[in-house]
């Protein structure tokens, strides 16, 4: 298996454009897929660069409805016409950040492109989803642990009206080969202690390897009772005996402060980079 970082916030192979968003190139026995397709075009150039044949993909996963994972679906249809693209049906509906009082515009629409909703090749599903013996979708519908503190500017819009997003539109790609198991997701926005807990309800053990970003990254400075439900959300992961690679939400200062409790435990995938397996 081959998992490669096809963009995300942080500079790393050279000559790969790099941006707040995420997708991930996986190759299996059976399969070329992705998770997500960042925020834009620049997803199909830093493939380009780093050898990838995206018109070879037959899979494509939305993780979830927000722009920055899904800016390069449009792009892509034009040089893929049959991949498969599955998301949640609640992928499509209206999601916004509150960024404050004090902006210009406070609402900021944060989801899909409406066309995407169009494209023949998307499969919408409603829950947990198998694609076959490798391929398996499942999603939360109840949260074992609180929201992570940064998702409660995150919103959903019925009317006009916003309210708290629950994230059911979020749903993460498991893939098993050679007797190991690997969970993608993208933000992790439910949780990713809900997440692993949800997965262990299912499958009876921890996958061997977690990709994920954990989305713990502020644009202000952190109180100290955020650092510290950083730390504690670390520890809880070092209870597991998997190994966790993570990137793009996650935040510089929140991973150093997990990295300094959860050691070799925790990597970074930076852009253009593989994951060893």
């Amino acid at each position: 298996m081959r998992i490669i970082n096809l963009i995300e916030n942080t500079e790393g192979h050279s000559g790969c454009a790099f941006a707040h968003g995420l997708s991930f190139y996986v190759e299996t026995a059976k399969h070329k897929l992705l998770l997500d397709l960042g925020p834009s075009g620049e997803t199909l150039q830093n493939a380009q660069t780093l050898g990838i044949d995206l018109s070879a993909v037959d899979t494509v996963i939305l993780s979830h409805g927000h722009y920055d994972h899904s800016g390069g679906i449009m792009p892509f249809t034009k040089i893929n016409d049959h991949a498969v693209i599955y998301m949640q049906k609640s992928a499509t509906d209206d999601y916004y950040a509150d960024d404050g009082k004090h902006t210009t515009e406070r609402y900021r629409y944060i989801g899909i492109d409406k066309e995407i909703a169009a494209l023949s090749q998307v499969r919408f599903l409603d829950g947990d989803a198998k694609i076959d013996d490798e391929l398996e979708l499942f999603v939360i519908r109840s949260r074992t642990h609180e929201l992570p503190f940064t998702n409660r500017r995150l919103l959903l819009r019925r009317g006009d009206e916003y309210r708290q997003d629950d994230f059911r539109h979020e749903h993460f790609l498991v893939i098993r080969q050679e007797e190991k198991s690997v969970l993608l997701s993208g933000c992790a926005h439910n949780g990713i202690l809900s997440i692993l807990d949800a997965y262990t309800d299912k499958y009876g053990k921890a996958p061997d390897l977690v990709v994920s970003g954990f989305h713990l990254m502020k644009k202000t400075d952190y109180r100290e009772s955020e650092l510290e439900e950083i730390r504690a959300i670390a520890g809880e992961l070092t209870k597991y005996q998997s190994k966790f690679v993570t990137c793009h939400c996650t935040g510089a200062i929140a991973f150093d402060e997990m990295k300094s409790i959860m050691g070799d435990q925790l990597e970074y995938v930076h852009c253009g980079e593989e994951i060893r397996i």
